[in-house]
């Protein structure tokens, strides 16, 4: 493993671990301000995994984002959005 693959990996980790810390950062508040969400950072998991010819699927992926499994997550931590965020989401969904 390279240095700089190192170094992305050690980024990772630390992204996760900070999002980990920070459960009162709700998904939709990282979509609309960010534009990703813990659910993208999911996504994005699963196809490095296919680009490097290694399966894995979504709710795997999501149990490492999330630390547990999703619905379990979600179930703890997961608020209703308010009427705002859901407004500022419709308002800045890519088309």
């Amino acid at each position: 493993m390279s240095t700089e693959t190192e170094i992305q990996a050690a980024v990772f980790r630390r992204l996760i671990e900070h999002l980990d810390s920070r459960k009162d950062a709700q998904n939709i508040d990282l979509m609309n301000l960010a534009g990703f969400c813990r659910n993208c950072l999911s996504k994005w998991y699963v196809t490095a995994a296919q680009d490097l010819g290694e399966e894995i699927s979504y709710e795997e992926a999501r149990e490492l984002v999330y630390g547990m499994p999703y619905g379990e997550w979600k179930d703890k931590f997961q608020l209703e959005a308010s009427m705002e965020q859901k407004k500022l989401f419709e308002k800045n969904k890519p088309v």
